[in-house]
């Protein structure tokens, strides 16, 4: 079965909010978007603001839907992990890392590539 799940990319003044995932959970040391597990029978855009506000403190505002990652693990013919891409640059609010990992703003000239996920590097610059 495929999981369906958001991640957000958080622009701001020449900066890019990134989540360091903490220890014990999915991808844990790696730097990535806010964003997490769909409900089941929930709609994207409301679930990428749902979990953007839960993992940041953040009320995003107007989520630009950019696509689905499918990602494969393994000899599977279905993707593990179907994953909804929104962009944000309006929003309400500090943001407060929590259980799901600390928060950072970085540069969009040094975003950690060395510290994502592989993939990270192809599709995040467009």
């Amino acid at each position: 079965m495929t999981v369906e799940a958001t991640l957000c990319v958080i622009i701001r003044d020449g900066r890019i909010l990134l989540q360091r995932k903490a220890v014990g959970r999915f991808g844990e040391g790696k730097w990535n978007g806010a964003g997490g597990k769909l409900e089941p029978g929930e709609d994207p855009i409301d679930g990428v603001i749902r979990e953007v506000l839960e993992e940041t403190g953040l009320r995003v505002r107007g989520p630009r839907r950019h696509g689905v990652l499918d990602h494969y693990f393994g000899d599977r013919s279905a993707p593990a992990w179907s994953v909804y891409v929104f962009s944000a640059t309006e929003f309400d609010g500090e943001p407060v890392g929590g259980e799901e990992g600390v928060l950072r703003w970085f540069p969009l000239g040094e975003i950690p590539y060395g510290e994502m996920w592989e993939d990270d590097l192809y599709w995040l610059p467009l």
